[in-house]
């Protein structure tokens, strides 16, 4: 049974500094430059794909106007939504076009607020968890914390995910920062209206329940098993091996859950300013320098989902909405 998830002193290599890394693992000067060039024209291609997975699967599915339809709009709008928050975390990090006007209303209106991310709030708190994983101040704490987990609360946690209860929590605090008039919380629920309004228009309001349920649903799960593998069980350390799991990605998984180099997290976690373009080009320079071995790495994000769900006595947090991970934060 497992114990704990924290890396062991012997898979972390003390290489740093090199002539290409400091000793935090960014790169230095002039290499530091070209991994964080933003490419702009081709993220725009990028933006316009993630809305045609989202927008155009649950678009072609009211034309068709089929069960057979929905049921597929609804299973594809798992990747769709992720799609949607991974590029919204990017905006969130500045990082998705250089012009900060343009980033933001991508951020924001495009990929954000149709998918119930709060992308300014959730800058704000997502700062806070770069700064310090897991000190006094991370947001995700509640999210993180206790693993390994005992076998039947990793599939509580799945169930209340995968049957909209943890999503509820979410609705039901969305609603109280409308009634409080917070921006941000008023501008989500405006553009969901207009979705709304515009499936009634067209006459396929299974359209919008597809979209919500999907994020309710589905995403919840996808959202969960992603964030519990980039730092479920770790340590407050300056060391961010010791907060930030390394994981082998496969190609369902990149597909799935991890695309736009989501799952290179070590290396965005070694330095926050690089795109996700570069992400794969700085996890090589961590690896060719030595201080990422293969023995740190999980083979397979199945293989962490065993371990992190192989503990005892576990704590349950029912009740709490588990971090700032469904980026509802106002």
């Amino acid at each position: 049974m497992a114990s704990t998830l924290v890396p062991t002193t012997d898979v972390l290599p003390d290489v740093l500094p090199t002539d290409r890394l400091n000793q935090r693992g960014m790169a230095v000067r002039g290499l530091r430059d070209e991994l964080r060039k933003i490419s702009n024209v081709r993220n725009v291609g990028t933006v316009i794909g993630a809305l045609l997975q989202s927008f155009g699967v649950v678009v072609l599915a009211g034309y068709l106007n089929t069960w057979w339809s929905y049921l597929a709009a609804l299973v594809l709008m798992a990747r769709g939504h992720v799609c949607l928050n991974i590029l919204g975390h990017e905006a969130a990090h500045r990082l998705l076009f250089s012009n900060q006007r343009a980033n933001d209303f991508a951020g924001r209106w495009l990929l954000g607020y149709p998918s119930f991310q709060a992308m300014l709030g959730y800058r704000r708190s997502h700062f806070a968890h770069h700064r310090d994983e897991m000190g006094p101040e991370e947001p995700d704490i509640n999210l993180y914390a206790g693993y390994p987990i005992a076998a039947d609360s990793w599939k509580r946690k799945l169930k209340r995910d995968a049957t909209g209860q943890s999503a509820l929590k979410n609705f039901k605090g969305l609603a109280g920062a409308v009634k409080d008039r917070r921006p941000e919380a008023v501008q989500i629920a405006v553009v969901q209206a207009l979705m709304f309004g515009v499936s009634i228009a067209v006459i396929r309001p299974l359209m919008y329940v597809v979209w919500v349920l999907a994020w309710s649903t589905l995403w919840r799960v996808s959202n969960r098993l992603r964030s519990i593998a980039e730092h479920g069980g770790l340590i407050r350390s300056k060391d961010r091996r010791l907060t930030t799991h390394v994981i082998r990605q496969g190609p369902l998984a990149r597909f799935w859950m991890v695309p736009y180099n989501t799952g290179w997290h070590l290396a965005h976690h070694v330095d926050m300013g690089v795109p996700w373009r570069n992400l794969p080009a700085l996890h090589r320079e961590l690896v060719s320098s030595g201080w990422v071995i293969e023995e740190l790495e999980w083979r397979t994000y199945r293989e962490f989902w065993r371990a992190a769900s192989s503990g005892q006595g576990a704590i349950e947090r029912d009740g709490r909405v588990e971090g700032s991970n469904s980026m509802l934060n106002f």
